[in-house]
Protein backbone atom coordinates (compact mmCIF):
# COMPACT_ATOMS: atom_id res chain seq x y z
CA UNK A 1 0.00 0.00 0.00
CA UNK A 2 2.03 3.44 -0.89
CA UNK A 3 1.26 6.58 0.93
CA UNK A 4 -1.18 7.92 -0.62
CA UNK A 5 -3.69 4.86 -0.06
CA UNK A 6 -2.21 4.58 3.74
CA UNK A 7 -3.26 8.65 4.26
CA UNK A 8 -6.94 8.35 2.66
CA UNK A 9 -7.54 5.19 4.52
CA UNK A 10 -6.25 6.43 7.82
CA UNK A 11 -8.81 9.73 7.04
CA UNK A 12 -11.80 7.73 5.95
CA UNK A 13 -12.60 6.52 9.78
CA UNK A 14 -13.46 9.69 11.86
CA UNK A 15 -15.98 10.73 9.19
CA UNK A 16 -18.62 8.30 10.27
CA UNK A 17 -17.97 9.22 13.80
CA UNK A 18 -18.96 13.05 12.98
CA UNK A 19 -22.38 11.75 10.80
CA UNK A 20 -23.46 9.35 13.94
CA UNK A 21 -22.89 11.63 16.45
CA UNK A 22 -25.38 14.10 14.42
CA UNK A 23 -27.98 12.07 14.29
CA UNK A 24 -27.32 11.21 18.11
CA UNK A 25 -27.24 14.41 19.06
CA UNK A 26 -30.73 15.93 17.92
CA UNK A 27 -34.76 14.37 17.38
CA UNK A 28 -36.53 16.53 14.70
CA UNK A 29 -35.65 14.39 11.26
CA UNK A 30 -38.30 13.98 8.91
CA UNK A 31 -38.13 10.56 7.18
CA UNK A 32 -39.33 12.19 3.91
CA UNK A 33 -36.50 14.79 3.30
CA UNK A 34 -34.29 13.23 1.09
CA UNK A 35 -34.42 15.94 -2.40
CA UNK A 36 -32.70 19.27 -2.40
CA UNK A 37 -34.28 22.15 -2.53
CA UNK A 38 -37.47 22.34 -5.32
CA UNK A 39 -37.21 24.02 -8.46
CA UNK A 40 -39.67 26.74 -8.77
CA UNK A 41 -42.09 25.57 -11.23
CA UNK A 42 -43.53 27.73 -14.63
CA UNK A 43 -44.92 27.11 -17.69
CA UNK A 44 -42.17 26.57 -20.76
CA UNK A 45 -41.53 29.10 -23.06
CA UNK A 46 -39.37 31.89 -22.75
CA UNK A 47 -37.67 31.81 -19.54
CA UNK A 48 -37.27 28.16 -19.63
CA UNK A 49 -34.52 27.55 -22.15
CA UNK A 50 -30.79 27.52 -20.36
CA UNK A 51 -32.26 26.64 -16.99
CA UNK A 52 -29.28 26.11 -14.77
CA UNK A 53 -29.10 22.68 -13.61
CA UNK A 54 -25.65 23.28 -12.06
CA UNK A 55 -24.61 24.38 -8.66
CA UNK A 56 -21.77 27.01 -10.09
CA UNK A 57 -22.72 28.42 -13.52
CA UNK A 58 -20.49 30.84 -15.11
CA UNK A 59 -21.71 34.36 -15.82
CA UNK A 60 -21.60 35.30 -19.59
CA UNK A 61 -19.49 37.87 -20.76
CA UNK A 62 -18.06 37.76 -17.61
CA UNK A 63 -15.29 35.67 -15.51
CA UNK A 64 -17.36 35.36 -12.75
CA UNK A 65 -19.35 32.64 -11.56
CA UNK A 66 -22.51 32.10 -10.18
CA UNK A 67 -24.01 29.56 -7.64
CA UNK A 68 -27.91 30.43 -6.72
CA UNK A 69 -30.68 33.20 -5.92
CA UNK A 70 -32.79 33.84 -3.21
CA UNK A 71 -35.67 36.07 -2.01
CA UNK A 72 -34.50 37.97 0.42
CA UNK A 73 -35.85 41.47 1.35
CA UNK A 74 -34.03 42.27 4.40
CA UNK A 75 -32.13 45.24 2.52
CA UNK A 76 -34.70 47.98 1.60
CA UNK A 77 -35.51 47.99 -2.21
CA UNK A 78 -34.03 45.24 -2.97
CA UNK A 79 -35.73 41.41 -3.27
CA UNK A 80 -33.11 39.19 -4.61
CA UNK A 81 -29.74 38.16 -3.82
CA UNK A 82 -28.12 35.94 -6.31
CA UNK A 83 -24.69 34.06 -4.45
CA UNK A 84 -21.38 34.44 -6.63
CA UNK A 85 -18.01 33.97 -6.56
CA UNK A 86 -16.69 37.27 -8.52
CA UNK A 87 -12.76 37.94 -9.66
CA UNK A 88 -11.92 41.27 -7.58
CA UNK A 89 -10.05 43.32 -10.29
CA UNK A 90 -12.72 42.35 -12.80
CA UNK A 91 -15.88 43.66 -11.34
CA UNK A 92 -18.54 46.25 -14.36
CA UNK A 93 -21.91 46.86 -13.86
CA UNK A 94 -24.20 44.28 -13.57
CA UNK A 95 -28.51 44.51 -14.46
CA UNK A 96 -30.71 41.79 -13.27
CA UNK A 97 -33.68 40.51 -15.53
CA UNK A 98 -36.30 38.27 -14.45
CA UNK A 99 -38.87 35.68 -15.56
CA UNK A 100 -42.43 37.07 -14.78
CA UNK A 101 -44.45 33.97 -14.92
CA UNK A 102 -42.72 32.98 -18.88
CA UNK A 103 -42.03 37.07 -19.59
CA UNK A 104 -39.75 38.68 -19.70
CA UNK A 105 -38.91 41.46 -17.36
CA UNK A 106 -37.22 45.07 -17.47
CA UNK A 107 -33.58 44.95 -16.47
CA UNK A 108 -32.88 46.61 -13.53
CA UNK A 109 -29.43 47.39 -11.91
CA UNK A 110 -27.81 45.07 -9.92
CA UNK A 111 -26.10 46.07 -6.61
CA UNK A 112 -22.87 44.29 -6.21
CA UNK A 113 -21.12 43.50 -2.72
CA UNK A 114 -18.07 41.58 -2.35
CA UNK A 115 -17.47 39.96 0.94
CA UNK A 116 -14.45 41.38 2.92
CA UNK A 117 -12.90 38.48 3.74
CA UNK A 118 -11.62 37.00 1.18
CA UNK A 119 -7.61 36.45 2.07
CA UNK A 120 -5.55 37.61 -1.06
CA UNK A 121 -7.22 35.56 -3.48
CA UNK A 122 -8.32 36.75 -6.83
CA UNK A 123 -11.55 35.21 -6.19
CA UNK A 124 -13.72 35.91 -3.70
CA UNK A 125 -17.55 35.16 -2.44
CA UNK A 126 -19.72 38.34 -3.56
CA UNK A 127 -23.40 38.98 -3.00
CA UNK A 128 -25.30 40.75 -6.09
CA UNK A 129 -28.71 42.29 -4.99
CA UNK A 130 -31.74 42.91 -7.39
CA UNK A 131 -35.03 44.59 -7.03
CA UNK A 132 -37.58 42.64 -8.69
CA UNK A 133 -39.93 44.83 -11.05
CA UNK A 134 -43.82 46.25 -9.82
CA UNK A 135 -46.14 43.06 -11.21
CA UNK A 136 -43.86 40.39 -11.55
CA UNK A 137 -44.10 36.88 -9.99
CA UNK A 138 -40.58 36.11 -10.75
CA UNK A 139 -39.25 32.47 -10.60
CA UNK A 140 -35.85 33.00 -12.15
CA UNK A 141 -33.47 35.14 -12.44
CA UNK A 142 -30.43 35.83 -14.44
CA UNK A 143 -27.63 39.14 -14.98
CA UNK A 144 -26.79 40.86 -17.60
CA UNK A 145 -24.07 42.88 -19.06
CA UNK A 146 -25.92 45.37 -20.67
CA UNK A 147 -29.29 46.99 -19.64
CA UNK A 148 -31.07 45.46 -23.16
CA UNK A 149 -33.04 42.46 -22.06
CA UNK A 150 -32.91 40.84 -25.67
CA UNK A 151 -29.72 39.62 -24.83
CA UNK A 152 -30.94 37.34 -21.72
CA UNK A 153 -32.38 35.29 -24.42
CA UNK A 154 -29.15 32.90 -25.10
CA UNK A 155 -28.30 33.69 -21.21
CA UNK A 156 -28.95 31.07 -18.50
CA UNK A 157 -31.81 31.16 -15.73
CA UNK A 158 -31.05 30.21 -11.70
CA UNK A 159 -34.09 29.53 -10.29
CA UNK A 160 -35.21 31.76 -7.38
CA UNK A 161 -35.17 29.91 -3.84
CA UNK A 162 -37.59 30.87 -0.53
CA UNK A 163 -40.29 31.88 -2.23
CA UNK A 164 -43.24 32.99 0.09
CA UNK A 165 -44.63 29.80 -0.59
CA UNK A 166 -41.90 28.19 1.50
CA UNK A 167 -41.63 30.48 4.23
CA UNK A 168 -42.41 29.19 7.59
CA UNK A 169 -43.15 30.24 11.15
CA UNK A 170 -39.87 29.83 13.19
CA UNK A 171 -41.57 27.07 15.35
CA UNK A 172 -42.67 25.17 12.63
CA UNK A 173 -39.42 24.84 10.77
CA UNK A 174 -38.64 21.13 9.43
CA UNK A 175 -35.00 21.02 11.71
CA UNK A 176 -34.24 22.83 14.82
CA UNK A 177 -30.66 22.32 13.49
CA UNK A 178 -28.57 22.05 10.33
CA UNK A 179 -24.98 21.24 9.79
CA UNK A 180 -22.86 22.94 7.04
CA UNK A 181 -19.59 20.89 6.01
CA UNK A 182 -18.36 22.31 3.07
CA UNK A 183 -15.66 21.69 0.64
CA UNK A 184 -14.74 17.75 0.50
CA UNK A 185 -11.66 17.55 -1.66
CA UNK A 186 -8.99 15.38 -2.53
CA UNK A 187 -10.76 11.88 -2.51
CA UNK A 188 -11.50 12.85 1.58
CA UNK A 189 -12.56 8.96 2.85
CA UNK A 190 -12.30 9.64 6.29
CA UNK A 191 -15.30 7.33 6.84
CA UNK A 192 -15.41 6.97 10.54
CA UNK A 193 -15.33 11.04 11.51
CA UNK A 194 -18.94 10.80 10.44
CA UNK A 195 -19.91 8.91 13.46
CA UNK A 196 -20.42 11.61 15.41
CA UNK A 197 -23.47 12.68 13.27
CA UNK A 198 -25.49 9.30 14.73
CA UNK A 199 -25.34 11.54 18.25
CA UNK A 200 -26.52 15.39 16.68
CA UNK A 201 -28.89 13.88 14.14
CA UNK A 202 -30.12 16.26 12.12
CA UNK A 203 -29.84 17.55 8.64
CA UNK A 204 -26.32 17.63 7.10
CA UNK A 205 -25.48 19.33 3.54
CA UNK A 206 -22.28 18.87 2.43
CA UNK A 207 -20.61 20.13 -0.65
CA UNK A 208 -18.83 17.56 -2.31
CA UNK A 209 -15.36 18.57 -4.86
CA UNK A 210 -14.37 14.65 -4.07
CA UNK A 211 -14.32 12.16 -1.82
CA UNK A 212 -13.15 8.40 -1.16
CA UNK A 213 -15.05 5.56 -2.70
CA UNK A 214 -15.68 4.27 0.95
CA UNK A 215 -16.85 7.69 2.23
CA UNK A 216 -19.25 8.00 -0.98
CA UNK A 217 -20.83 4.97 -0.72
CA UNK A 218 -21.23 5.47 3.22
CA UNK A 219 -23.36 9.04 2.41
CA UNK A 220 -25.47 7.54 -0.58
CA UNK A 221 -26.63 5.31 2.37
CA UNK A 222 -27.28 8.57 4.51
CA UNK A 223 -28.82 10.36 1.61
CA UNK A 224 -31.45 7.96 1.18
CA UNK A 225 -32.44 8.01 4.34
CA UNK A 226 -32.94 11.54 4.10
CA UNK A 227 -30.82 13.14 6.79
CA UNK A 228 -27.59 13.98 4.14
CA UNK A 229 -27.63 16.23 1.32
CA UNK A 230 -24.94 16.08 -1.17
CA UNK A 231 -24.47 19.18 -3.04
CA UNK A 232 -21.98 18.83 -6.18
CA UNK A 233 -19.71 21.44 -5.45
CA UNK A 234 -16.94 21.16 -8.67
CA UNK A 235 -15.16 24.10 -8.04
CA UNK A 236 -11.97 22.98 -9.62
CA UNK A 237 -13.85 22.53 -13.10
CA UNK A 238 -13.69 26.23 -13.18
CA UNK A 239 -11.03 27.76 -11.27
CA UNK A 240 -7.93 26.60 -9.35
CA UNK A 241 -8.67 26.28 -5.82
CA UNK A 242 -6.71 26.32 -3.34
CA UNK A 243 -5.83 23.96 -0.57
CA UNK A 244 -5.33 26.35 2.06
CA UNK A 245 -6.74 29.79 3.61
CA UNK A 246 -3.79 32.75 2.74
CA UNK A 247 -2.95 33.01 -0.85
CA UNK A 248 0.30 34.28 -0.35
CA UNK A 249 1.20 31.47 1.11
CA UNK A 250 -1.09 28.67 -0.73
CA UNK A 251 -1.63 29.91 -4.02
CA UNK A 252 -4.48 29.78 -6.15
CA UNK A 253 -7.78 31.45 -7.34
CA UNK A 254 -10.16 30.82 -4.38
CA UNK A 255 -9.78 30.28 -0.59
CA UNK A 256 -9.89 26.63 0.40
CA UNK A 257 -11.96 25.19 -2.43
CA UNK A 258 -14.69 28.23 -2.57
CA UNK A 259 -15.57 27.27 1.70
CA UNK A 260 -16.68 30.84 1.92
CA UNK A 261 -18.85 31.01 -0.70
CA UNK A 262 -20.73 27.36 0.61
CA UNK A 263 -20.44 28.54 3.97
CA UNK A 264 -23.47 31.13 3.33
CA UNK A 265 -24.71 29.26 0.45
CA UNK A 266 -25.66 26.81 3.07
CA UNK A 267 -26.80 29.69 5.34
CA UNK A 268 -28.90 30.97 2.57
CA UNK A 269 -30.21 26.85 1.33
CA UNK A 270 -31.53 26.73 4.77
CA UNK A 271 -33.00 29.95 6.56
CA UNK A 272 -36.80 28.32 5.79
CA UNK A 273 -36.35 25.09 7.06
CA UNK A 274 -34.03 25.14 9.77
CA UNK A 275 -34.13 27.35 13.09
CA UNK A 276 -30.02 27.14 13.68
CA UNK A 277 -27.03 25.80 11.56
CA UNK A 278 -23.95 25.20 12.62
CA UNK A 279 -21.06 26.38 10.80
CA UNK A 280 -18.03 24.24 11.62
CA UNK A 281 -15.69 21.30 10.05
CA UNK A 282 -15.85 17.67 9.70
CA UNK A 283 -13.15 17.05 12.35
CA UNK A 284 -14.84 19.01 14.73
CA UNK A 285 -18.00 18.57 17.38
CA UNK A 286 -19.96 21.31 18.94
CA UNK A 287 -20.09 19.88 22.46
CA UNK A 288 -22.65 20.92 25.22
CA UNK A 289 -20.58 20.39 28.67
CA UNK A 290 -23.42 21.34 30.60
CA UNK A 291 -26.66 20.68 28.37
CA UNK A 292 -28.09 16.85 27.48
CA UNK A 293 -28.18 17.65 23.76
CA UNK A 294 -27.89 20.59 21.45
CA UNK A 295 -31.10 21.76 21.66
CA UNK A 296 -31.06 22.00 25.40
CA UNK A 297 -28.26 24.23 25.34
CA UNK A 298 -29.38 26.64 22.60
CA UNK A 299 -32.81 27.04 24.63
CA UNK A 300 -30.87 28.26 28.01
CA UNK A 301 -28.36 30.63 25.56
CA UNK A 302 -31.23 32.27 23.74
CA UNK A 303 -33.38 32.27 27.07
CA UNK A 304 -30.28 34.48 28.74
CA UNK A 305 -29.60 35.85 24.93
CA UNK A 306 -32.72 37.11 23.68
CA UNK A 307 -31.98 39.32 21.00
CA UNK A 308 -28.69 36.92 20.13
CA UNK A 309 -28.24 35.31 16.68
CA UNK A 310 -24.75 34.52 16.47
CA UNK A 311 -23.14 31.59 19.06
CA UNK A 312 -19.72 31.64 18.93
CA UNK A 313 -17.98 28.27 20.75
CA UNK A 314 -13.93 28.37 21.24
CA UNK A 315 -11.92 26.31 19.66
CA UNK A 316 -9.97 23.15 21.59
CA UNK A 317 -7.67 20.67 19.78
CA UNK A 318 -7.13 17.02 20.83
CA UNK A 319 -3.86 15.73 19.64
CA UNK A 320 -3.58 12.42 18.63
CA UNK A 321 -1.78 10.59 21.19
CA UNK A 322 -1.29 6.32 22.02
CA UNK A 323 -4.63 5.48 23.47
CA UNK A 324 -3.97 3.23 26.70
CA UNK A 325 -6.35 0.60 26.80
CA UNK A 326 -5.23 -1.17 29.81
CA UNK A 327 -5.81 2.16 31.52
CA UNK A 328 -9.21 3.34 29.96
CA UNK A 329 -10.87 0.37 28.95
CA UNK A 330 -11.37 -1.57 25.09
CA UNK A 331 -12.89 0.98 22.49
CA UNK A 332 -14.60 -1.21 19.45
CA UNK A 333 -11.81 -2.11 16.66
CA UNK A 334 -13.17 -1.38 13.12
CA UNK A 335 -11.73 -3.34 11.23
CA UNK A 336 -11.37 -2.40 7.85
CA UNK A 337 -12.68 1.15 7.83
CA UNK A 338 -10.80 3.49 6.56
CA UNK A 339 -9.94 6.90 9.17
CA UNK A 340 -9.32 6.68 12.62
CA UNK A 341 -11.96 6.98 15.31
CA UNK A 342 -12.52 10.24 17.31
CA UNK A 343 -13.11 8.56 20.53
CA UNK A 344 -9.87 7.77 21.59
CA UNK A 345 -8.91 11.41 21.23
CA UNK A 346 -9.23 12.45 25.18
CA UNK A 347 -6.49 14.81 25.14
CA UNK A 348 -7.48 18.18 25.13
CA UNK A 349 -4.54 21.01 24.66
CA UNK A 350 -5.80 24.16 26.68
CA UNK A 351 -6.00 27.00 23.76
CA UNK A 352 -3.18 30.07 24.32
CA UNK A 353 -6.02 32.94 24.88
CA UNK A 354 -2.53 35.40 24.35
CA UNK A 355 -2.98 35.44 20.40
CA UNK A 356 -5.89 34.86 18.11
CA UNK A 357 -8.00 32.00 18.92
CA UNK A 358 -10.37 31.20 16.63
CA UNK A 359 -14.41 30.15 17.02
CA UNK A 360 -16.05 28.48 14.58
CA UNK A 361 -20.47 29.22 14.81
CA UNK A 362 -23.86 28.64 15.96
CA UNK A 363 -26.51 30.70 14.08
CA UNK A 364 -29.86 31.49 12.86
CA UNK A 365 -30.09 31.62 9.51
CA UNK A 366 -32.62 34.74 9.41
CA UNK A 367 -30.07 36.83 11.74
CA UNK A 368 -27.11 36.61 9.08
CA UNK A 369 -26.56 38.03 5.66
CA UNK A 370 -22.88 37.80 5.16
CA UNK A 371 -20.56 34.88 7.37
CA UNK A 372 -16.72 34.29 6.97
CA UNK A 373 -15.07 31.02 8.76
CA UNK A 374 -14.36 31.99 12.64
CA UNK A 375 -16.90 35.28 12.62
CA UNK A 376 -19.98 36.70 10.81
CA UNK A 377 -19.63 39.58 8.71
CA UNK A 378 -23.07 41.37 8.22
CA UNK A 379 -25.84 40.50 10.62
CA UNK A 380 -29.19 42.09 11.90
CA UNK A 381 -28.77 40.46 15.58
CA UNK A 382 -26.13 40.78 18.73
CA UNK A 383 -23.30 38.18 19.44
CA UNK A 384 -22.61 36.21 22.40
CA UNK A 385 -19.02 34.02 23.10
CA UNK A 386 -20.44 30.64 24.96
CA UNK A 387 -17.85 30.20 27.63
CA UNK A 388 -15.93 27.08 27.33
CA UNK A 389 -16.69 25.22 30.40
CA UNK A 390 -20.46 25.25 28.85
CA UNK A 391 -19.87 24.77 25.25
CA UNK A 392 -16.83 24.03 23.46
CA UNK A 393 -15.50 22.33 20.00
CA UNK A 394 -13.47 19.30 20.20
CA UNK A 395 -11.58 19.20 17.38
CA UNK A 396 -10.03 16.33 16.31
CA UNK A 397 -7.15 16.93 13.38
CA UNK A 398 -4.93 14.34 11.13
CA UNK A 399 -1.99 16.34 12.65
CA UNK A 400 -1.11 19.53 14.86
CA UNK A 401 1.81 21.80 14.31
CA UNK A 402 3.10 21.07 18.20
CA UNK A 403 3.55 17.88 20.06
CA UNK A 404 2.48 18.66 23.77
CA UNK A 405 3.28 16.09 26.24
CA UNK A 406 0.87 14.48 28.04
CA UNK A 407 1.35 16.61 31.27
CA UNK A 408 0.32 19.65 29.39
CA UNK A 409 -2.89 17.96 28.44
CA UNK A 410 -6.06 17.84 30.11
CA UNK A 411 -8.16 14.06 29.97
CA UNK A 412 -11.50 15.20 28.53
CA UNK A 413 -14.00 12.00 27.62
CA UNK A 414 -16.97 13.72 27.44
CA UNK A 415 -17.18 12.13 24.31
CA UNK A 416 -18.34 8.67 25.70
CA UNK A 417 -21.48 9.68 27.56
CA UNK A 418 -22.72 8.76 24.45
CA UNK A 419 -20.69 5.67 23.65
CA UNK A 420 -23.79 3.43 24.69
CA UNK A 421 -26.16 4.82 21.87
CA UNK A 422 -23.08 5.64 19.18
CA UNK A 423 -21.28 2.03 19.21
CA UNK A 424 -24.02 -0.08 18.05
CA UNK A 425 -25.71 2.44 15.36
CA UNK A 426 -21.95 3.24 13.82
CA UNK A 427 -22.01 -0.65 13.38
CA UNK A 428 -25.35 -0.46 11.80
CA UNK A 429 -24.80 2.04 9.60
CA UNK A 430 -21.60 0.33 8.56
CA UNK A 431 -23.17 -2.86 7.87
CA UNK A 432 -26.09 -1.07 6.22
CA UNK A 433 -23.05 0.27 3.94
CA UNK A 434 -21.07 -2.69 3.55
CA UNK A 435 -18.45 -1.54 4.89
CA UNK A 436 -17.47 -3.88 7.93
CA UNK A 437 -15.15 -6.74 6.61
CA UNK A 438 -15.68 -8.70 9.32
CA UNK A 439 -17.13 -8.63 13.25
CA UNK A 440 -16.02 -5.27 15.47
CA UNK A 441 -13.95 -6.27 18.05
CA UNK A 442 -13.90 -4.87 21.46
Amino acid sequence: MDAATSLKKKLALPLIVALIFILLFNVNLPNNNNKSIPKPSGPAGVCSLGISEQTITPLKNTKHLLVSAYVDQRVKDLDIRIIGIFKRDSIQPLHCVFCCTNVLSKTTPATILQHSDHFGFPFTTTDVMCQIPQNCKATRVTLLTTPDKESASDSTWLPIRNQKSDRQKEENMKFDFTVCISNLFGDYNNVLQFQTNEIYKCKVVIYNTSCGPELDRLLQNYSQEGFVEMVPWPIDKHLNPSRGWLHSEHGGDVHYFGQLTTLNECIYRSMERSRYVLLNDIDEIIMPYQHKDLMSLMNTLQNQNPNTGVFLIENHTYPKKTFNQNKWGPLPQWNGVPGFDIMVHIYREEPNRNIYHPHKLIVQPRAVQQTSVHDVLMMSATKFKVPPDVCRIIHSPIRTPTDPPLDRLHVDTRLWDFKDKLLPNVIKVLRRAELLRSETQN
